[in-house]
Formats: structure tokens, sequence, C-alpha cells
């Protein structure tokens, strides 16, 4: 196995850089570092770890140019959209620093003999494994919210993204925190899941694959560790009997396009009843005709090349075992004779359960269309399904849709009338096999902290 990693440019298919992976006796030095520097990070005062992190903010803003340029070329995310991500990691860093004092706050509790304390403490080095698709946000994510706790971290990036994992690390010491206490190390799958018994790592959090996610969260089980998941999606959108057709094919296209299509929790199937499918159908492609794929540093470009040439290869097998299972291709649905990673925007009609399109995920700029006879059903289809990360719903009575969200709709977040990404002061997480635990909105900052009960007996 080799020791090295070459990252490739989507859009070009050239070389940009040469890594040397660390060995797992190496990663375990850096993980007994990442220790040491928590022994003493956890007595420092919320107010000074908030300083550093409104510092972290300013430096992520100070290196937009920088940022969005390694997401350009390791993955071949929009410029426009990478400069987006830049914002909402600055904000997600103001938040965690502003919202800790509350949620690590001790309680005063009832205790008959006297009184009692509950108070939260960080519990060690976390370790998290992220995905490439985000590659600034999904590690500041996961790390603020649990260096803004008194944990340190250790991070395991996807390998096509490694100059971004390490310019976060940058960013970090630059702000002025520790050294250790955020490293970014550069590791395969096999090693990395090795050190997930090390008894210095205290939890994991892993962004990803179904099947990787679960191995992770097995191995972790078995040295008891927690474990926060967040394994993907197959969001269904529901168009309603009583929907507005513009905005729902707006939103929707957003939805499904943004990020080269390549976001967990994008709407991916569109459930669309009887009274509106055949207009929703019309608007839907033309509006994806209409997007121009291109130089992803282009004002005017409005899908790029997906990550990876392998990537685009299992989606379209996805799409072509769909279209042998019965489903139609409305509009694109196949691979272009051109430089780069590309894969057209792209509707299935005529989609089944026992088909990729309607049981998985299709990471890529490929929706699947679903005709269903009201309402009701629409539900019915929308919850048939093993995720639950995100979905959608539109109609013009938003208290019905509000319902629909509360009491009906098996998610963890729902957009009504509207598509929305993370924000930071939002849970953000699912249920069923899109995983457990949640991030942002304070959430995340009490995922790993021991909530410790003090009891004091006074005369």
């Amino acid at each position: 196995m080799s020791n090295t990693v070459t990252t490739v440019n989507p859009y070009t298919e050239k070389n940009l850089s040469e890594y040397k992976l660390l060995s797992k006796s190496q990663a375990e030095h850096q993980i007994k570092l990442s220790d040491d520097c928590f022994q003493t990070w956890k007595l420092t005062s919320l107010s000074e770890r908030a300083k550093l992190m409104h510092a972290l903010a300013d430096e992520i803003e100070s290196a937009e140019d920088d940022l969005v340029e390694l997401m350009v070329s390791e993955m071949g995310k929009l410029a426009s959209q990478g400069k987006q991500e830049v914002q909402l990691c600055a904000a997600i860093c103001r938040y965690t620093a502003d919202e800790a004092s509350k949620e690590l706050a001790d309680e005063d509790r009832d205790f008959e003999p006297g009184r009692a304390i509950v108070t939260k403490q960080p519990i060690g080095v976390i370790l998290g494994i992220q995905p490439w698709n985000f590659p600034l946000y999904q590690v500041i994510r996961y790390s603020a919210c649990n260096i803004m706790a008194g944990n340190t971290t250790v991070l395991k990036h996807a390998s096509n993204v490694f100059g971004m994992s390490q310019l976060i690390q940058n960013l970090y010491e630059k702000a002025g925190f520790p050294k250790y206490c955020y490293q970014s190390l550069l590791l395969d799958g096999k090693t990395v899941n090795e050190l997930i018994s090390n008894k210095h790592i205290r939890g994991v959090t892993f962004t990803g694959s179904n099947e990787i996610g679960k191995k992770v969260a097995e191995t972790a089980a078995i040295h008891s560790k927690k474990t926060v998941l967040e394994l993907g999606s197959n969001d269904a959108f529901m168009v309603l009997d009583d929907a507005d057709l513009a905005t729902a094919v707006e939103a929707c296209v957003k939805g499904r396009m943004i990020n080269n299509g390549e976001t967990c929790v994008s709407a991916k199937r569109f459930i669309v009843t009887e009274k509106n499918y055949d207009a929703f159908k019309q608007k839907f492609v033309e509006a994806i005709k209409a997007m121009k794929m291109g130089d992803p540093n282009d004002k005017d470009t409005d899908l790029g090349p997906m990550a990876r040439e392998d990537l685009r290869d299992e989606l379209h097998e996805q799409v072509t075992t769909s279209i042998e299972a019965g489903a139609s291709a409305v509009v694109g649905c196949e691979i272009p004779d051109r430089q780069g990673y590309f894969y057209p925007p792209s509707l299935l009609e005529n989609v089944k359960p026992g088909m990729p399109a309607y049981d998985d995920e299709l990471f890529g700029p490929v929706a699947a269309l679903i005709k269903v006879k009201d309402d009701k059903e629409a539900m019915q289809v929308a919850n048939d399904s093993r995720y639950g990360l995100g979905g959608g719903i539109f109609s013009k009575d938003v208290d019905k849709a509000i319902e629909l969200a509360k009491f009906h709709f098996d998610t963890g977040m729902v957009n009504i009338n509207g598509y929305g990404l993370a924000q930071p002061n939002l849970p953000f997480g699912g249920v069923k096999s899109s995983g457990y635990g949640r991030e942002h909105g304070g959430f995340g900052i009490t995922e790993f902290v021991n909530v410790k009960s003090i009891m004091i007996t006074e005369a």
C-alpha cells in the first residue's frame, strides 16, 4: 500500500499535490500530544476560549481567497458557493463562542441533605472523520463546538482535500489556539479505524456513507465510546396539491443542484401529486436544461465537475441500473464527452421501489421524480425510506405544512416552501439510517461532555 496520496483537480484532471500519510505509530504520538494539550485546555476559561474562537472566525474570513481556491481546485465547488461556505463557517465560530457559556452553565438541583450541582465537563480528545463535499464546513462544524466545550480534536479528512485539511490547522494556530488543540492528521481509512481504540480517543464524530459510518460506530461501541453520525440521506421534497409551483420549482432545482448535487441534505426525491405533476415536470426540465456546466471559477457556471472520477462513475451506474429496472431518463443521464468529471443536470421519472434512484442516495446532480395520487400518498412515499435527514413540503397552507412536519414527516429537518442549508442557530442531524446526534444550535457543544452530578451534604 502506498504511503502517499496525490490530489487531483476534477476540472482539469491534473495532479495538484502529493501528501505523505502518517503511520499508525506516528498518529498515536500526535494523539498523545492532543491529550497532553487537553489536560491544560480543559482548565481555560470559557471567556478565553470564546476570544480565540472569535479570532478563528476572523482568520477564516481573512483567508477567504485561499480557502475558496482550494475548494475549487480540490473538489470542484463553484467559487461563489465556496464564498458562502466560508461565511457560514465564520458565523458558526461566532455563534458557538457566544452560546457556549449558556449551554455549559452549571445547574443547581435539589438534594435533601444539602445541595447539588449538575456540571458539564469536557471528556478529552474527539476524533473527527469528515468528507470532502463541504471541506471547510464539515470540519469547523464539529471542531468548533468541541473545542469550545474544552475538548481537543484530531481530524481525519477525506484524502482528496488534504490541502484544506492542512490549511484549517494553520488557521487554528494563527488564531492563537495552543498547539495540538486542533490537529489535521493525514491518514488512510484503515489506520483511522484502528485509532478508534486508542485510549486517548474519547469520542468519534463521523460524516459520510451509511456503510462506513456503521462500521465506525461498531468499532467505537466495542470500546464504549460515544459517536455522533451523519450518514447522508435520500431527502424527499413533497409538492402538495395546493403548492405554489413557481416557488416549488425554484427551490427544488436549487436544492438538487447546489454544490454540484453533492450534498447530504439536498433535495433528491421529488414527490408530486397528480394535480401538479405535468406542470412541475415541465418547469423543472426547462430550468435544469438552462443550466451551464463549466469552469467552477466562472461566474456564469451553474454546475461544476463532480469531485472524483470514481464518484461520477458510481452515480452513472446507479442511474443506469434504475433505467434498466424501468425508470425513464427525461433529460441528461449520460456522461458527457469532455474534460473534467462532469455529470449533467439529470431527471429520472417512473421511479419505483427497488431502484437505486428510489432506495439509495444519488450523490450528484440527478433528480428522481415520483407521481402520487394525493397529499396523503405523498407523505407515505416520503417516509418510505431508510433515511431521515431532511426533507421539504410545498403548500400554501403553512399551518398544515407545519403539522405535517412536526407529527408526520420522519426526518431530523424539514424545509417548508423553500430550501436551506445548515444554519448556526438551528440543530443539524437526522434519524433512522441517517444517523444520530446533533450539531449547531448549541446542541453540538454538549454532545461530548460528561454531565456530572456533584452532591454536597451540608450540616
